[in-house]
């Protein structure tokens, strides 16, 4: 929707830096269908992004590298994201009579009056959404804010690798465009349908009404916990460790003396998250439940959702029902599929637009 440093552009790479590893998804379009043409996951060191925050440029762009080669295929251009939690964002009913240049300089002025830092910090960036319900004479626009420093860090990540940053979105602006490929039943229009983000270091609960998220709500807890844990009761390197997760290659041992408990502490966690959202307000239950990002992948979790939720919960895979190319691994894509959601939706961004 939004792109802090460019334009729309076509055939651009979707790349996820999170806390412990960056996404990487290449799509092709054609008659309005989507293709995956390649996808790669490489694991970052433990110190290189903290909290959403990039701390060490290098092994971030040494990493995106990695990814690249890995995808194995030709790549100039990439999108990438900001968290939503350094963004602000605000809806503004503005005339319709501002030339493109006054809008710019209107939105300045009203940015001025709720951002808490100086603007010259600040990167800006919004959206004429339409008119306002039954005030044609003003527009809805979306004003979107982050501090420059969150783009400029993965500008000059991307740019030392030899890719251009075209555009830098925000991370639920890509959820959002990439939902209707992982929840393609037909529901009512009233229906709430929940996407629970698991990630290395926080849980995230987005709720969808149609294809809007609703409510969100972040909280500190995630994989990181599980990798700490196998590598101090039995020594195993963290780079191994979660590869061996993703891999599901474990000892039994293992599986049983840590995953599995851990597994229960997951979903106490996200019990916690859906009381939150049940309290904050006159909602209907859920009438689905997808899980995405890598700790997601923890065998049996979501049947173990499901039966403690009572809500149908799967996993969430925005390539099910998307040709996929012969280069890409199909039975390492299943496993991977639900920590691509972000990636696969900022790819999606690059098509804004284009058939």
């Amino acid at each position: 929707m939004l792109g802090f440093l460019g334009n729309k552009s076509s055939n651009l790479v979707g790349l996820d830096v999170g806390s412990s590893s960056v996404k990487l998804v290449a799509l092709s379009k054609n008659s309005g269908s989507y293709t995956l043409e390649s996808y790669a996951v490489v694991s970052l060191p433990p110190t290189a992004v903290i909290d959403g925050n990039i701390q060490d440029v290098g092994e971030v762009a040494e990493t995106i590298e990695k990814a690249v080669k890995v995808a194995g295929v030709k790549l100039s251009s990439a999108i990438a994201a900001v968290p939503a939690s350094a963004v602000i964002t605000k809806r503004i009913e503005m005339s319709n009579v501002f030339t493109e240049f006054e809008l710019e300089e209107q939105i300045k002025v009203e940015a001025d009056q709720f951002i808490p830092y100086p603007l010259d910090e600040v990167a800006l960036d919004f959206e004429v959404l339409g008119p306002v319900k039954n005030n044609e004479s003003l527009n809805t626009v979306l004003l979107v804010a982050c501090r420059k420093t969150d783009v400029e860090q993965r500008e000059d990540a991307i740019s030392s690798t030899g890719l251009s940053c075209s555009i830098v979105d925000v991370d639920t602006f890509a959820v959002e465009r990439a939902f209707p490929l992982i929840s393609s039943e037909q529901r009512d229009a009233s229906d709430l349908v929940g996407v629970v983000d698991i990630g290395a270091a926080t849980l995230t609960l987005n709720v969808f009404k149609g294809t809007e998220i609703v409510y969100s709500r972040e909280q500190a807890f995630g994989g990181n916990d599980l990798t700490n844990t196998i590598h101090q009761q039995y020594g195993i390197s963290i780079e191994e460790v979660e590869q061996s997760l993703r891999l599901n290659e474990l000892s039994s041992e293992i599986q049983e003396m840590v995953v599995m408990p851990f597994r229960g502490t997951v979903a106490q966690q996200v019990s916690r998250s859906l009381q939150f959202f049940y309290s904050s307000g006159a909602h209907s239950e859920l009438s689905a439940l997808f899980l995405s990002g890598g700790t997601a992948t923890i065998e049996g979790l979501a049947d173990q959702l499901a039966e403690e939720l009572g809500i149908n919960a799967d996993m969430a895979n925005p390539f099910l029902n998307m040709p996929i190319s012969s280069r890409v691994n199909r039975a390492r894509l299943e496993r991977d599929a639900p920590s691509l959601i972000k990636a696969c939706g900022l790819a999606m961004r690059g098509f804004e637009g284009k058939v």
